[in-house]
């Protein structure tokens, strides 16, 4: 189970969320929590809807109306669905970049070689010092 698992019957929702049942069913009709039906249409609230309940009573105890506090769920559920997406696309992007033949990275060795290294790592560093003089032209 997890947060979205829809496992609370309305009145422990209502109580968890500290409103009557008819609080609940009233922001149902007005889509600011939707929970899950079965198969008999009785609503059934996950851990999720719970919390928004209570971000809804936060939010109208510090005056907001409704149709404000509506707007801000909308916004931060799709942060939330943006986030994801978003996780979703770096995964996939670094798989691809894992999964592509002939991405090498090359380095200069010391003798001034091509040397092969590994995606990712950094080439050795060397504190030798080098001298560099012109060549003197007769």
């Amino acid at each position: 189970m997890d947060e979205h698992s829809p496992i609370f019957a309305i009145a422990v929702a209502a109580e968890l969320a500290g409103m009557h049942p008819q609080t609940l069913r009233q922001y149902d009709r007005l889509g600011l929590v939707s929970p899950t039906r079965t198969a008999g249409q009785s609503r059934r609230y996950s851990m999720r809807d719970v919390v928004q309940l209570r971000e809804i009573a936060r939010l109208s105890a510090e005056g907001l109306n409704l149709e404000g506090i509506r707007r801000i769920l909308d916004l931060e559920n799709e942060v939330v669905a943006l986030r994801a997406r978003v996780h979703e696309l770096e995964a996939a992007l670094a798989d691809e970049l894992l999964a592509r033949p002939g991405r090498r990275v090359f380095a200069a060795g010391v003798e001034g070689e091509v040397v092969s290294i590994k995606a990712g790592t950094r080439a050795q560093k060397s504190n030798q010092l080098v001298v560099w003089r012109p060549l003197r032209r007769s």
